[in-house]
Protein backbone atom coordinates (compact mmCIF):
# COMPACT_ATOMS: atom_id res chain seq x y z
CA UNK A 1 0.00 0.00 0.00
CA UNK A 2 1.27 3.53 -0.75
CA UNK A 3 1.97 5.93 2.13
CA UNK A 4 -0.90 8.09 3.35
CA UNK A 5 -0.47 11.51 1.72
CA UNK A 6 0.11 14.17 4.38
CA UNK A 7 -1.54 17.53 3.68
CA UNK A 8 0.35 20.64 4.83
CA UNK A 9 -0.76 22.40 8.00
CA UNK A 10 -1.65 26.06 7.90
CA UNK A 11 1.04 28.17 9.57
CA UNK A 12 3.56 25.32 9.76
CA UNK A 13 6.50 24.52 7.52
CA UNK A 14 7.03 20.78 7.95
CA UNK A 15 4.41 18.46 6.52
CA UNK A 16 5.02 15.63 9.00
CA UNK A 17 6.61 14.73 12.30
CA UNK A 18 9.40 12.73 10.73
CA UNK A 19 11.25 10.55 13.24
CA UNK A 20 14.72 11.55 14.36
CA UNK A 21 17.74 9.49 13.40
CA UNK A 22 18.45 8.40 17.00
CA UNK A 23 15.11 6.72 17.64
CA UNK A 24 15.37 2.95 17.97
CA UNK A 25 11.96 2.10 16.51
CA UNK A 26 11.03 3.39 13.11
CA UNK A 27 7.36 3.80 12.14
CA UNK A 28 5.85 4.50 8.76
CA UNK A 29 2.23 5.40 8.09
CA UNK A 30 0.44 3.63 5.25
CA UNK A 31 -3.12 3.08 4.15
CA UNK A 32 -4.12 -0.57 4.67
CA UNK A 33 -7.75 0.08 3.75
CA UNK A 34 -9.01 -0.07 7.33
CA UNK A 35 -9.01 3.65 8.10
CA UNK A 36 -12.50 4.98 8.77
CA UNK A 37 -13.81 7.20 5.96
CA UNK A 38 -14.46 10.09 8.37
CA UNK A 39 -10.78 9.99 9.44
CA UNK A 40 -9.60 10.65 5.90
CA UNK A 41 -9.22 14.16 4.44
CA UNK A 42 -12.46 15.36 2.86
CA UNK A 43 -12.68 15.10 -0.91
CA UNK A 44 -13.14 18.42 -2.68
CA UNK A 45 -14.26 16.75 -5.89
CA UNK A 46 -10.80 16.50 -7.40
CA UNK A 47 -9.93 13.22 -5.74
CA UNK A 48 -7.43 14.96 -3.49
CA UNK A 49 -8.16 15.38 0.22
CA UNK A 50 -8.69 19.01 1.12
CA UNK A 51 -9.48 18.96 4.84
CA UNK A 52 -6.67 20.34 6.98
CA UNK A 53 -5.33 18.39 9.96
CA UNK A 54 -5.87 19.77 13.48
CA UNK A 55 -4.09 23.00 14.41
CA UNK A 56 -0.88 22.53 16.39
CA UNK A 57 -0.27 24.73 19.43
CA UNK A 58 3.23 25.99 20.23
CA UNK A 59 4.59 24.67 23.52
CA UNK A 60 7.42 26.50 25.31
CA UNK A 61 9.54 24.87 28.02
CA UNK A 62 11.73 27.17 30.09
CA UNK A 63 15.04 25.54 30.98
CA UNK A 64 18.14 26.45 32.94
CA UNK A 65 21.23 26.34 30.70
CA UNK A 66 24.49 25.10 32.22
CA UNK A 67 26.52 27.09 29.70
CA UNK A 68 25.47 29.59 27.08
CA UNK A 69 28.31 30.24 24.60
CA UNK A 70 29.02 27.82 21.75
CA UNK A 71 32.30 27.74 19.88
CA UNK A 72 33.14 26.35 16.46
CA UNK A 73 36.20 25.93 14.32
CA UNK A 74 34.46 25.57 10.94
CA UNK A 75 36.55 27.35 8.28
CA UNK A 76 33.47 28.38 6.27
CA UNK A 77 31.69 30.18 9.13
CA UNK A 78 32.73 33.81 9.76
CA UNK A 79 32.48 33.68 13.56
CA UNK A 80 33.93 31.56 16.35
CA UNK A 81 31.48 32.20 19.19
CA UNK A 82 27.68 32.13 19.13
CA UNK A 83 24.76 32.31 21.53
CA UNK A 84 21.32 30.81 20.91
CA UNK A 85 18.59 31.80 23.38
CA UNK A 86 16.18 29.15 22.07
CA UNK A 87 16.11 25.54 20.89
CA UNK A 88 13.64 24.94 18.11
CA UNK A 89 12.15 27.77 16.07
CA UNK A 90 8.55 28.80 15.57
CA UNK A 91 9.33 30.42 12.22
CA UNK A 92 9.04 26.91 10.77
CA UNK A 93 11.41 27.41 7.81
CA UNK A 94 11.35 24.06 6.02
CA UNK A 95 14.97 24.37 4.91
CA UNK A 96 16.41 25.17 8.38
CA UNK A 97 19.75 23.41 8.89
CA UNK A 98 19.14 23.39 12.67
CA UNK A 99 16.15 21.02 12.46
CA UNK A 100 18.28 17.88 13.04
CA UNK A 101 19.34 19.20 16.47
CA UNK A 102 15.88 18.37 17.82
CA UNK A 103 16.72 14.68 17.34
CA UNK A 104 19.15 15.01 20.28
CA UNK A 105 16.11 15.83 22.45
CA UNK A 106 14.26 12.67 21.29
CA UNK A 107 11.91 14.93 19.35
CA UNK A 108 11.13 15.15 15.67
CA UNK A 109 13.08 17.56 13.45
CA UNK A 110 9.72 18.03 11.70
CA UNK A 111 6.70 19.57 13.36
CA UNK A 112 8.20 19.14 16.84
CA UNK A 113 11.05 21.49 15.91
CA UNK A 114 8.63 24.34 15.28
CA UNK A 115 6.05 23.57 17.98
CA UNK A 116 8.02 22.20 20.97
CA UNK A 117 10.43 24.97 21.87
CA UNK A 118 12.93 25.44 24.69
CA UNK A 119 13.75 28.85 26.14
CA UNK A 120 17.02 29.30 28.03
CA UNK A 121 15.55 31.36 30.86
CA UNK A 122 18.90 32.08 32.52
CA UNK A 123 20.77 33.03 29.33
CA UNK A 124 21.63 36.57 30.50
CA UNK A 125 22.82 35.32 33.88
CA UNK A 126 24.99 32.60 32.33
CA UNK A 127 26.42 35.08 29.84
CA UNK A 128 27.37 37.46 32.62
CA UNK A 129 29.13 34.61 34.41
CA UNK A 130 31.08 33.67 31.27
CA UNK A 131 32.14 37.25 30.53
CA UNK A 132 33.35 37.76 34.10
CA UNK A 133 35.81 34.86 34.04
CA UNK A 134 39.47 35.92 34.14
CA UNK A 135 40.20 33.57 31.26
CA UNK A 136 37.58 35.09 28.94
CA UNK A 137 38.93 36.76 25.81
CA UNK A 138 36.56 39.12 24.02
CA UNK A 139 35.49 38.27 20.48
CA UNK A 140 32.31 39.07 18.58
CA UNK A 141 29.34 36.95 19.64
CA UNK A 142 26.96 35.89 16.86
CA UNK A 143 23.45 35.98 18.31
CA UNK A 144 20.69 33.74 16.98
CA UNK A 145 22.58 31.71 14.38
CA UNK A 146 21.13 28.23 14.93
CA UNK A 147 17.59 29.39 15.64
CA UNK A 148 16.22 32.91 15.33
CA UNK A 149 16.75 34.96 18.49
CA UNK A 150 13.73 37.07 17.51
CA UNK A 151 11.23 34.30 16.79
CA UNK A 152 7.64 35.06 17.93
CA UNK A 153 8.01 33.73 21.50
CA UNK A 154 10.69 36.36 22.20
CA UNK A 155 7.90 38.93 22.56
CA UNK A 156 6.91 37.32 25.86
CA UNK A 157 10.14 35.60 26.90
CA UNK A 158 12.45 38.63 26.30
CA UNK A 159 15.54 36.45 26.67
CA UNK A 160 17.30 38.02 23.68
CA UNK A 161 16.61 41.44 25.15
CA UNK A 162 18.25 40.38 28.43
CA UNK A 163 21.32 39.06 26.59
CA UNK A 164 21.68 42.32 24.64
CA UNK A 165 21.45 44.32 27.86
CA UNK A 166 24.46 42.41 29.23
CA UNK A 167 26.43 42.98 26.01
CA UNK A 168 25.43 46.64 25.95
CA UNK A 169 26.48 47.19 29.58
CA UNK A 170 29.88 45.55 29.04
CA UNK A 171 30.62 47.14 25.63
CA UNK A 172 30.82 43.69 24.07
CA UNK A 173 30.53 43.37 20.24
CA UNK A 174 27.60 41.43 18.80
CA UNK A 175 26.44 40.36 15.34
CA UNK A 176 22.80 39.43 14.77
CA UNK A 177 20.94 37.66 11.99
CA UNK A 178 17.16 37.39 11.82
CA UNK A 179 14.02 37.11 9.70
CA UNK A 180 11.96 39.06 12.23
CA UNK A 181 10.96 42.70 12.52
CA UNK A 182 11.06 42.31 16.32
CA UNK A 183 14.72 43.33 16.21
CA UNK A 184 13.44 46.91 15.83
CA UNK A 185 12.35 46.77 19.48
CA UNK A 186 16.00 46.70 20.53
CA UNK A 187 17.22 49.65 18.45
CA UNK A 188 17.59 51.60 21.69
CA UNK A 189 20.39 49.18 22.64
CA UNK A 190 21.83 48.43 19.20
CA UNK A 191 22.09 51.99 17.85
CA UNK A 192 24.49 53.30 20.54
CA UNK A 193 26.48 50.06 20.27
CA UNK A 194 26.73 50.44 16.50
CA UNK A 195 27.98 54.01 16.98
CA UNK A 196 30.96 52.52 18.81
CA UNK A 197 31.47 49.69 16.27
CA UNK A 198 29.96 47.15 18.66
CA UNK A 199 26.91 45.94 16.68
CA UNK A 200 26.03 44.80 13.19
CA UNK A 201 22.91 43.06 11.85
CA UNK A 202 21.88 40.92 8.91
CA UNK A 203 18.39 40.21 7.62
CA UNK A 204 17.69 37.01 5.71
CA UNK A 205 15.48 37.35 2.64
CA UNK A 206 14.76 34.14 0.77
CA UNK A 207 12.17 35.35 -1.70
CA UNK A 208 10.12 38.45 -2.53
CA UNK A 209 7.02 36.34 -3.21
CA UNK A 210 4.69 36.64 -0.21
CA UNK A 211 2.68 33.52 -1.07
CA UNK A 212 5.82 31.43 -1.44
CA UNK A 213 7.25 32.80 1.82
CA UNK A 214 4.04 31.84 3.62
CA UNK A 215 4.67 28.15 2.89
CA UNK A 216 8.48 28.23 2.94
CA UNK A 217 8.92 30.13 6.24
CA UNK A 218 5.34 30.47 7.53
CA UNK A 219 5.80 32.38 10.80
CA UNK A 220 8.61 34.70 9.81
CA UNK A 221 8.01 38.31 8.79
CA UNK A 222 6.84 38.87 5.23
CA UNK A 223 9.50 39.84 2.67
CA UNK A 224 8.20 43.42 2.46
CA UNK A 225 8.29 43.73 6.26
CA UNK A 226 11.90 42.52 6.33
CA UNK A 227 12.85 45.17 3.79
CA UNK A 228 11.23 47.76 6.05
CA UNK A 229 13.29 46.39 8.96
CA UNK A 230 16.48 46.91 6.95
CA UNK A 231 15.43 50.53 6.43
CA UNK A 232 14.60 51.06 10.12
CA UNK A 233 17.94 49.65 11.28
CA UNK A 234 19.87 51.58 8.63
CA UNK A 235 18.18 54.85 9.56
CA UNK A 236 19.20 54.19 13.19
CA UNK A 237 22.86 53.97 12.14
CA UNK A 238 23.18 50.19 12.44
CA UNK A 239 25.14 48.54 9.58
CA UNK A 240 22.82 46.01 7.92
CA UNK A 241 23.51 43.21 5.48
CA UNK A 242 21.21 40.98 3.48
CA UNK A 243 21.60 37.21 3.45
CA UNK A 244 20.02 35.62 0.39
CA UNK A 245 19.57 32.16 1.84
CA UNK A 246 18.91 29.57 0.85
CA UNK A 247 19.00 29.79 -2.93
CA UNK A 248 16.65 26.97 -4.01
CA UNK A 249 16.75 26.05 -7.72
CA UNK A 250 13.51 26.90 -9.57
CA UNK A 251 11.87 28.03 -6.29
CA UNK A 252 13.70 31.06 -4.87
CA UNK A 253 16.63 31.18 -7.30
CA UNK A 254 14.76 33.34 -9.90
CA UNK A 255 14.50 36.13 -7.28
CA UNK A 256 18.26 36.39 -6.64
CA UNK A 257 18.97 39.70 -8.40
CA UNK A 258 15.63 41.25 -7.36
CA UNK A 259 16.31 40.53 -3.68
CA UNK A 260 19.70 42.23 -3.88
CA UNK A 261 18.19 45.25 -5.62
CA UNK A 262 15.37 45.58 -3.07
CA UNK A 263 17.73 45.18 -0.11
CA UNK A 264 20.14 47.75 -1.52
CA UNK A 265 17.32 50.23 -2.00
CA UNK A 266 16.28 49.60 1.63
CA UNK A 267 19.77 50.46 2.85
CA UNK A 268 21.69 47.17 3.15
CA UNK A 269 25.43 47.64 2.67
CA UNK A 270 26.80 44.10 2.49
CA UNK A 271 25.48 40.82 1.12
CA UNK A 272 26.07 37.09 1.00
CA UNK A 273 24.25 33.99 -0.22
CA UNK A 274 24.02 30.28 0.59
CA UNK A 275 22.66 27.54 -1.63
CA UNK A 276 20.18 25.04 -0.24
CA UNK A 277 21.64 22.61 2.30
CA UNK A 278 19.91 19.31 3.12
CA UNK A 279 21.75 17.68 6.06
CA UNK A 280 20.27 14.67 7.86
CA UNK A 281 16.49 14.91 8.36
CA UNK A 282 16.20 18.17 6.41
CA UNK A 283 16.40 16.18 3.16
CA UNK A 284 13.22 14.06 3.58
CA UNK A 285 11.37 16.96 5.22
CA UNK A 286 12.18 19.25 2.30
CA UNK A 287 11.16 16.62 -0.22
CA UNK A 288 7.81 16.19 1.57
CA UNK A 289 7.35 19.95 1.37
CA UNK A 290 8.16 19.92 -2.35
CA UNK A 291 5.62 17.19 -3.02
CA UNK A 292 2.97 19.06 -1.02
CA UNK A 293 3.50 22.50 -2.58
CA UNK A 294 5.35 22.01 -5.89
CA UNK A 295 4.64 18.46 -7.13
CA UNK A 296 5.00 19.63 -10.72
CA UNK A 297 8.65 20.56 -10.28
CA UNK A 298 9.77 18.49 -7.26
CA UNK A 299 11.90 16.08 -9.29
CA UNK A 300 13.41 18.90 -11.31
CA UNK A 301 14.41 20.79 -8.16
CA UNK A 302 16.04 17.75 -6.59
CA UNK A 303 17.91 16.90 -9.78
CA UNK A 304 19.38 20.39 -9.84
CA UNK A 305 20.31 20.16 -6.13
CA UNK A 306 22.16 16.90 -6.82
CA UNK A 307 24.00 18.47 -9.74
CA UNK A 308 25.37 21.05 -7.31
CA UNK A 309 26.28 18.36 -4.73
CA UNK A 310 28.30 15.95 -6.84
CA UNK A 311 25.31 13.70 -7.51
CA UNK A 312 24.23 13.50 -3.86
CA UNK A 313 21.43 15.20 -1.98
CA UNK A 314 24.01 16.85 0.26
CA UNK A 315 27.76 17.14 0.64
CA UNK A 316 29.03 18.38 4.01
CA UNK A 317 32.53 19.25 2.78
CA UNK A 318 33.60 22.60 4.25
CA UNK A 319 34.94 23.76 0.90
CA UNK A 320 31.59 23.47 -0.88
CA UNK A 321 28.65 23.03 1.50
CA UNK A 322 27.66 26.72 1.43
CA UNK A 323 28.05 27.24 -2.32
CA UNK A 324 27.89 23.88 -4.07
CA UNK A 325 29.95 22.74 -7.04
CA UNK A 326 29.48 22.30 -10.77
CA UNK A 327 28.13 24.42 -13.58
CA UNK A 328 24.86 25.43 -11.89
CA UNK A 329 26.57 26.42 -8.65
CA UNK A 330 29.03 28.47 -10.70
CA UNK A 331 26.18 30.14 -12.57
CA UNK A 332 24.52 31.18 -9.30
CA UNK A 333 27.86 32.47 -8.03
CA UNK A 334 28.37 34.60 -11.16
CA UNK A 335 24.84 35.97 -11.00
CA UNK A 336 25.23 36.94 -7.34
CA UNK A 337 28.58 38.68 -7.66
CA UNK A 338 27.70 40.52 -10.88
CA UNK A 339 24.53 41.89 -9.30
CA UNK A 340 26.26 42.69 -5.98
CA UNK A 341 29.17 44.43 -7.72
CA UNK A 342 26.77 46.48 -9.83
CA UNK A 343 24.92 47.61 -6.70
CA UNK A 344 28.10 48.33 -4.73
CA UNK A 345 27.67 45.75 -1.98
CA UNK A 346 30.64 44.80 0.17
CA UNK A 347 31.36 41.16 1.05
CA UNK A 348 33.83 41.28 3.90
CA UNK A 349 32.22 41.33 7.33
CA UNK A 350 32.46 44.38 9.54
CA UNK A 351 35.30 44.28 12.02
CA UNK A 352 33.83 45.17 15.38
CA UNK A 353 35.80 46.73 18.24
CA UNK A 354 36.80 44.30 21.00
CA UNK A 355 39.04 46.76 22.85
CA UNK A 356 36.17 48.49 24.66
CA UNK A 357 35.04 45.36 26.52
CA UNK A 358 34.62 45.81 30.28
CA UNK A 359 34.15 42.51 32.16
CA UNK A 360 31.23 42.46 34.60
CA UNK A 361 32.07 41.93 38.28
CA UNK A 362 32.62 38.34 39.35
CA UNK A 363 29.52 36.84 41.02
CA UNK A 364 29.94 36.26 44.75
CA UNK A 365 29.45 32.76 46.10
CA UNK A 366 26.27 32.42 48.12
CA UNK A 367 26.80 31.95 51.84
CA UNK A 368 23.40 30.32 52.23
CA UNK A 369 23.65 26.75 53.70
CA UNK A 370 22.84 24.01 51.18
CA UNK A 371 20.28 21.32 51.81
CA UNK A 372 19.08 22.97 55.03
CA UNK A 373 22.26 22.02 56.92
CA UNK A 374 23.94 24.37 59.35
CA UNK A 375 27.37 24.92 57.79
CA UNK A 376 29.12 27.62 59.75
CA UNK A 377 32.19 27.17 57.61
CA UNK A 378 30.36 28.83 54.72
CA UNK A 379 30.40 32.12 56.66
CA UNK A 380 34.18 32.51 56.40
Amino acid sequence: MPPIPMPPRKGRGAVSNLQGRFERDQREAFDDGWMAPDALPADDGTGVGSALPPRLVTQVTREQARSILSRNASPDIPFDTSLNPYRGCEHGCIYCFARPTHAYLDLSPGLDFETKLYAKANAAERLRDELSRPSYRCETIALGVNTDAYQPIEREQRITRGVLEVLHDTDHPVALITKSSLIERDIDLLAPMAAQRLAVAAVTITTLDTDLARTLEPRAATPSRRLRTIRELTDAGIPVGVSVAPVIPFITEPDLEKILEAAHEAGAVYANYIVLRLPWEVRPLFQEWLQAHFPDRAERVMNRVREMRGGKDYDADFASRMRGTGIWADLIRQRFYKAADRLGFRYNRFELDTSRFRPPPRPTRSMRPRGGEDKQGSLF
